[in-house]
């Protein structure tokens, strides 16, 4: 069953009031989340604690009737604590398969820089392939299976960078900050009785808008987003100038081309529209391209910032009319 391009746009409006019964003052996240998800990539999400972060993807989870497990990365974390294991049964004689948490539809991955490179890489070919290799048995995930990533932007102790292989396999870079005076206000007046945001997920205010097994048919919506030649055109500039930009030592691959073109037909869609427009692409230009480049040391030096040299991008490739 194909969904129409109106369809599509009514669950988007649904789709973010049943998420803002639960976040408050994030609109911006949510929607770089759901370009997430309908595009069938992974999003790395940075914030500091408290922010919302696991619940974010638990209500995700829920609008969109998947299921959802989380695994906090520690520096003693090993690869098969995540994809799980063979385990001997002794009243059967044989091996049984005891799967890990990636086994899900979405995996919130806690803090992710704390584990070490070989633990970091078990997500690698799940990112990747979706499928999982156990003792030489490759077992095949869910198709809307998706990693949400998270990073604590201000405490580095103890952490492993991520390589840069895997940060390419993440579609976007989701800066979460706190919200405004007024959103923190009406968290605080929540928790003043039994309607705080864990409560009203947990206590069924929060409807589920789609089956997961309906995420196909409308990530096959977003095809009918046109996308003119002009603009086309206009996205390969971006992503080339990242390569040749004096500031920039390593620019972005051609999956940066994917992803920003998948990320602008998402958000078209959410936004209400059925074609992709210039501001669709210079939007979300920082978040799928910013944590794909490495600066030159000596820009890096005179704090020069990624958001600067994308900026500057954005200025020098001429829109199209």
């Amino acid at each position: 069953m194909e969904f129409s391009t109106d369809e599509l746009k009514q669950v988007m409006i649904r789709l973010r009031r049943e998420i803002a019964k639960v976040i408050i003052g994030q609109d911006d996240v949510i929607t770089c989340a759901l370009i997430a998800v309908f595009t069938n990539n992974h999003a790395l999400i940075e914030g500091v604690p408290g922010i919302a972060k696991t619940l974010l993807v638990r209500t995700l989870a829920k609008v969109l009737g998947c299921e959802s497990a989380r695994v906090q990365f520690t520096p003693d974390l090993m690869p098969s604590d995540i994809t799980g294991t063979n385990v001997f049964n002794f009243q059967n004689n044989e091996f049984n398969l005891v799967k890990g948490p990636i086994f899900t539809d979405f995996l919130l991955a806690d803090e992710i820089n704390r584990a070490p490179a070989k633990t970091q890489a078990a997500l690698l070919q799940a990112m990747q392939e979706r499928c999982v290799t156990i003792d030489r048995q490759t077992l095949q995930l869910d198709a809307n299976f998706t990693v949400f990533a998270t990073q604590n932007p201000i405490e580095y102790e103890g952490t492993y960078p991520l390589p840069e292989a895997q940060k390419d396999r993440f579609m976007l870079k989701i800066s979460m900050d706190c919200p405004g005076r007024e959103d923190e206000l009406m968290l605080a007046s929540r928790m003043l009785g039994d309607d705080s945001p864990e409560q009203r997920l947990a206590g069924g205010h929060v409807e589920t808008v789609i089956a997961a097994d309906q995420l196909a048919e409308f990530r096959h919506t977003l095809n009918n987003i046109t996308v003119r030649q002009e603009l086309l055109e206009y996205l390969v500039d971006i992503v080339r100038a990242t390569r040749t930009h004096e500031t920039v030592l390593v620019g972005a691959s051609p999956r940066a081309t994917q992803a920003l073109l998948q990320a602008g037909r998402a958000h078209a869609a959410i936004a209400e529209r059925d074609f992709v427009s210039p501001d669709d692409i210079k939007t979300l230009a920082p978040a799928v391209l910013g944590h794909r480049l490495i600066l030159r040391p000596e820009y890096e030096i005179e704090g020069h910032t990624i958001a600067e040299s994308i900026g500057s991008i954005l200025q020098e490739v001429a829109v199209p009319r």
